[in-house]
């Protein structure tokens, strides 16, 4: 019998122990608890002396996380939420109830406890326990405390156990939740109105990718989870919201990478009478408030790159960009034989296209090395199907994309609101769906129609939630800020290193 099992086998034994004797090993409410940062936060630094004059007494609850035993006594450490504290447990000093909760104690259980504050004689603040009440009983050990859980792999399938084992990443997660409300209160501050918006689409649409399909029994029809709610929301501008937004869950099939988890978190916004210039700054505003609050500062490293994202950022066209990168003529990026060699040279087979080459040659060779902040800027209007062409240059759009550290974090354009134009677009893009491309977009006859009833000119932008966390919480993996980011199954996941007791 392994380790673990031999201890989940004992600790099985206890519970039925304790239920013999009257106390139940998975306790109810237990109210008039505090906090453990509140305590060491409030009494940190009171000396030992007026501690034992003052005679304060604590309520606390949480799991203990370390249990050092010598004959009548134990020193343990309680981890709640908010932080940790050191437990003193003495055999005369705990009530009956109590004694008979410590001879059954194990790491990892989740204890109530009522005690009085003093400090130990190598000055640690700590708890001494008079009142026991049992929360909850771990039937299994923690993963050993020297190594932790540092496979990657099991850390994601078991985050609960990782949240335990590494409580540093709880402030990851914390300072996710910090980025949406703010960005949740700077737009209600700029007027906009949160809204809601289907999440199973008769059509996918709103971006170029795979969707994952579903149906309804009722309905008898095929459905499509999000890929993005950008249709919907422009519906609304169409119907007399003037400024709206979502923070949405989107769906797409596609691969999983260090920057792509099929489930993603997305905000997309909308202001009519606006274009992408303003969305531009727009960006550059919140951006810097989503930094100085949640790291104080506009200046950070992020995997070893100095990121400064004080305004105004560089604005460089799409097809300047890719002139300069490749060395290559304004002139020479328009005739398609060069730029199929150009194309051939970096071991990749040309598209049909000269939009879709330029795509190719701006993936391969431009993105990856804009550190940014830096907006890209005017898209080729055959790679964005949504957004208004620039006056003069029907072959271009007002559409930008911000890039950060070689990633985009963002995508924008000046809508377009010509019903003509976006059916155009949308049979475009039927023939290139016909032609093989999966992630083309389909035609929309209802969008359409609620273009044909007059949208006023309108701007637009979906920013990554994730990659942002990554960036402000300097983490390499979108998987390490997603709580339970998607995972292969696997039949039988290798067991952590486990604590003995």
């Amino acid at each position: 019998m392994s380790e673990e099992h031999s201890q989940v086998a004992q600790r099985k034994k206890k519970v039925s122990a304790l239920r013999e004797i009257g106390i139940e090993p998975y306790g109810n409410r237990f109210e008039d608890k505090t906090s453990l940062h509140e305590i060491t936060t409030q009494y940190g630094s009171t000396p030992k002396a007026d501690l034992d004059t003052k005679n304060i007494h604590f309520q606390v609850a949480g799991r203990i996380v370390s249990l050092r035993r010598f004959g009548k006594a134990a020193f343990a450490h309680l981890r709640d939420a908010s932080g940790q504290l050191q437990i003193y447990f003495k055999k005369n000093i705990l009530t009956e109830t109590g004694n008979a909760i410590f001879d059954k104690l194990d790491i990892g259980d989740t204890l109530g406890i009522n005690g009085r504050l003093f400090r130990t004689k190598t000055d640690e603040l700590t708890l001494e326990a008079k009142d026991l009440v049992f929360l909850s009983k771990s039937l299994h050990p923690l993963p050993e405390k020297w190594h932790g859980l540092t496979d990657v792999a099991l850390r994601y399938r078991m985050r609960y156990l990782d949240l335990i084992a590494n409580p540093e990443i709880k402030k990851v997660f914390e300072t996710r939740s910090q980025i949406i409300n703010t960005i949740r209160l700077f737009l209600v501050e700029q007027g906009f109105l949160e809204v809601e918006t289907p999440m199973m689409h008769p059509i996918p649409g709103g971006a170029a990718a795979r969707p994952f399909i579903t149906h309804h029994n009722t309905l008898g029809m095929d459905l499509y989870l999000r890929i993005a709610p950008e249709l919907y929301l422009k519906r609304l501008i169409v119907g007399g919201f003037e400024r709206v937004f979502e923070i949405n869950r989107n769906f797409r099939n596609e691969g999983i990478s260090t920057i792509h988890n099929p489930e993603f978190t997305m905000l997309e916004f909308y202001m009519a009478y606006a274009d992408y210039n303003v969305m531009m700054s727009l960006t550059e505003e919140l951006f810097s408030k989503i930094a100085q609050k949640t790291i104080a500062s506009l200046q950070f490293e992020y995997q070893g790159q100095a990121i400064d994202l004080t305004p105004p950022w560089q604005r460089l066209p799409y097809v300047e960009a890719i002139s300069k990168h490749f060395q290559v003529s304004m002139d020479d990026l328009k005739d398609k034989k060069k730029v199929s060699a150009l194309i051939r040279n970096l071991d990749l087979k040309p598209e049909a296209s000269l939009g879709k080459m330029w795509e190719q040659l701006f993936e391969a060779g431009v993105e990856p090395g804009l550190i940014g902040p830096v907006f890209i800027t005017d898209f080729p209007t055959e790679l964005s199907p949504l957004a208004k062409r620039k006056p003069g240059q029907p072959e271009l759009t007002e559409r930008f994309e911000l890039y950060i550290v070689g990633r985009e974090i963002a995508n924008a354009f000046s809508e377009l609101n010509d019903p003509e134009d976006q059916r155009g677009r949308f049979e475009a893009q039927a023939v290139q769906k016909a032609s093989g491309d999966l992630e083309a977009h389909e035609m929309d006859e209802d969008f359409l129609l609620a273009l044909e009833y007059g949208m006023p000119p309108t701007a637009g932008e979906g920013i990554g939630i994730d990659r942002l966390v990554m960036l402000l919480t300097n983490q390499n993996s979108i998987r390490d800020v997603i709580l339970f980011p998607q995972m292969r199954p696997v039949a039988n996941p290798p067991a952590p290193p486990v604590e003995t007791d």
